[in-house]
């Protein structure tokens, strides 16, 4: 198994997006895991919308607005300072224990970051976690305002790369973006860590890990 890039997406895949719950808790005790997780599901919710709509508006005004959303929802007091420390908390995001492990046994492979995170949420949390150096490429959907799963932002990856798109490994924890990039012609490999059924979106991905180490079992086959 041999490919010339490897594209790793970045929230769920390397980092665990809710590790923001420590600082949730900090403000809203009694609700922060509540919030951590409404938040991401409203920021996957208005990543789709937006596409749907044709009303792009970077990553982290989104992540704004879910954040919004998920504390008048669950009906706590969100004031500009608490906003700011908990939006912040996305550069300091939680990378999976194994995560570094896997990207130094890569290091001669093309290794990149593709992600609908806006360059101004990516390169801090790859810098302050001590990743950036692993990555010859941080690709964002910011550069061409589509968010995936959408066939243009899968595209606008391989041309950055300058490959096919079936020499490539997407490797994501998101059934929807599995499914895109296996309908856009990726090889596609699912990080299935918490034992979820894959979405019936007619596609299966070509592997299954439960964690990116037994990616590295399967390269040594």
């Amino acid at each position: 198994m041999k490919y010339k890039a490897y594209i790793f997406d970045v929230y769920g895949t390397l980092f665990d997006v809710y590790s923001v719950s420590k600082a949730c808790s900090k403000y809203f005790a009694d609700s922060g895991d509540q919030i951590s997780r409404l938040w991401r599901q409203k920021q996957l919710e208005y990543c789709f919308l937006r596409q749907l709509m044709g009303a792009y508006i970077p990553f982290h005004e989104i992540t704004k607005q879910a954040l919004q959303f998920a504390c008048e929802s669950l009906q706590v007091s969100l004031t500009n300072e608490i906003a700011e420390d908990l939006l912040n908390a996305y550069h300091f995001l939680s990378p999976y224990p194994e995560v570094e492990e896997v990207l130094q046994a890569l290091k001669d492979e093309t290794l990149v970051v593709f992600s609908n995170g806006s360059p101004d949420m990516l390169l801090p949390l790859l810098d302050n976690t001590g990743l950036a150096k692993y990555f010859d490429y941080i690709i964002s959907v910011d550069e061409v305002k589509q968010y995936k799963p959408s066939p243009s932002a899968y595209q606008h990856a391989v041309s950055r790369l300058n490959v096919n798109r079936e020499e490539v490994l997407f490797l994501s924890s998101n059934t929807w973006d599995i499914a895109g990039a296996s309908k856009f012609g990726f090889q596609t490999a699912w990080i299935n860590r918490t034992n979820n059924v894959m979405d019936f979106l007619d596609v299966t991905p070509n592997y299954t890990f439960t964690n990116l180490l037994e990616l590295i079992e399967r390269l040594k086959r």
